[in-house]
């Protein structure tokens, strides 16, 4: 059905894409993966009509087109579901979801029709989100949800969904590949985007594998497996397996006892020295409140918190961080980097306080031997960190964090949005902090990488600890609310 031939693009020096073949098959589910910077999603975007290629042809069975805008691609059935939302935060699911094809009553827009429709669609897709709720006022789940409930209202013939499952459990995961599924039965074409290879095999007829602009390997899903894509993706072998800590763990170096705060119930949890606890759940349950609350962002209602031995409830940011916490934010632009700021600026933050004033030499040299220790591809230190690609941000702030060996280590979604190589270098560095003894509270929406890394796994359900587990199915049932 769909042929992408000789596709280039460049932007600027960088070459996204050097002459990419894509060939899909109608009525197939086809995955495209590869790295951050591979070019997959660049290659999409000349699909979907948000690139536009500087050489190559697409063609729609068998006849060339021109795709130079989203309503060509809509104009011949092509949606595209994208990883980073584009939806309108001030206007409302339904409104979001029908944008474009509004049902109309008496000549004005029919608020009733349009909010039944969405709310049927969800109904049928296992999508379900209140029509009503302001987007901007919904967790990053349930806006994942509006991208999908959007493309299956305009009924593509062509489905491309970027990073579809990154906030589903497994049982909503598996309820989308059945979607998937259904819609290439009916004759539909849909791509898929993703970096969980196991899903990739799970739900595809057939993977394209790129890596550096340019295609590494094409396969049957049937035919190969997760250490031959990972391998065709970075040129070596990927290490993803549970690693169980050489030593048991210490003493609790965070406890939380019935604390409480705004969109937490009372939670009671320890995190001992040498281990990493995992807390899993749908986003939106309370995982970005519990660690605001944990990190002095969010003032606590109720209960107790200590950190290293020391009481610190009422404790201010600074005196959780001089008492050896160490925060990565599950957003590193809005909370873990100041972009118009140095790398070398970046890198000393939260310990400049100490200091009575700037010695800059020092400054720079002491971020030349971080930027090193923790592979941050920089051109200088002295570069905005604004400059850095998605998994160098990610890198410096992990550099930042775990350069004075912290007691406590929270983890916000640190992987969210890196590649395999960089996601690969971030589990291996909080491994690494564990084994020196810190002790990591992981908070993640990927419960592969729960089953990697956590030596316990804790389920967090509308604001409340619901069980603990380290069985796939079990957790998901619990993050789905089964317990109640």
């Amino acid at each position: 059905m769909i042929a992408l031939e000789g596709i280039v693009k460049r932007f600027g020096a960088l070459t996204a894409l050097d002459g990419v073949d894509l060939t899909v098959e109608r009525g197939t589910v086809h995955a495209v993966v590869g790295e951050n910077g591979a070019g997959k999603t660049t290659l999409m975007g000349v699909l979907g009509g948000i690139v536009a290629a500087d050489a190559g042809t697409v063609s729609l069975d068998g006849e060339p087109v021109r795709i130079a805008s989203v309503e060509d691609a809509y104009a011949h059935g092509i949606g595209m579901v994208h990883q980073h939302f584009r939806l309108f935060r001030r206007l409302t699911v339904a409104e979001n979801v029908v944008m474009g094809r509004e049902p109309r009553r008496r000549g004005g827009y029919d608020h009733a029709a349009a909010e039944a429709l969405v709310d049927e669609l969800g109904r049928a897709h296992g999508l379900r989100v209140d029509p009503r709720a302001r987007v901007g006022e919904l967790s990053v789940g349930d806006q994942q949800r509006v991208e999908l409930l959007r493309a299956l209202h305009r009924a593509a013939d062509v489905l491309i969904l970027d990073e579809p499952t990154a906030v589903l459990t497994p049982q909503e995961a598996e309820g989308l590949f059945g979607v998937m599924r259904e819609l290439a039965g009916q004759g539909r074409t849909v791509l898929f985007i993703s970096h969980k290879l196991r899903e990739v095999l799970t739900v595809s007829d057939t993977v394209t594998v790129l890596r550096r602009g340019s295609v590494t390997g094409v396969r049957r899903a049937s035919e190969t497996d997760e250490r031959e894509l990972a391998g065709l993706m970075v040129g070596r072998a990927i290490e993803s397996a549970y690693q169980a800590p050489d030593t048991p763990a210490g003493e609790p170096v965070l406890r939380l006892e019935a604390l409480t705060a705004r969109g937490l119930k009372p939670l009671d949890l320890e995190v001992s020295a040498g281990e990493i606890v995992g807390v899993a759940g749908v986003a939106g349950n309370g995982q970005t409140e519990l660690a605001e609350a944990i990190a002095g962002l969010r003032p606590r209602e109720g209960g107790t918190l200590t950190i290293a031995g020391r009481a610190l409830s009422d404790a201010t940011v600074a005196q959780r961080r001089e008492a050896g916490l160490a925060h990565i934010p599950e957003d590193r632009y809005a909370r873990g980097l100041a972009r118009e700021a140095t790398i070398a600026e970046n890198l000393l933050m939260g310990t400049h306080r100490r200091r009575f004033r700037l010695d800059r030499r020092a400054m720079n040299a002491r971020a030349r031997e971080l930027v090193e220790a923790f592979d941050v591809r920089a051109g200088d230190v002295g570069d905005r960190a604004a400059t850095l690609s998605g998994g160098n941000a990610q890198k410096l702030v992990i550099a930042r964090e775990l350069a004075g060996e912290p007691a406590v280590v929270l983890a916000c979604q640190p992987t969210r949005g890196v590649d395999i190589g960089a996601a690969e270098f971030v589990h291996a560095q909080l491994r690494a902090a564990r084994d020196r003894g810190a002790g990591v509270l992981l908070i993640s929406a990927d419960l592969d990488e729960l089953l990697a890394l956590a030596d316990r796994i804790v389920v967090l359900y509308e604001g409340a600890l619901v069980g603990e587990s380290r069985d796939e199915a079990e957790l998901g049932l619990l993050m789905a609310g089964a317990h109640a």
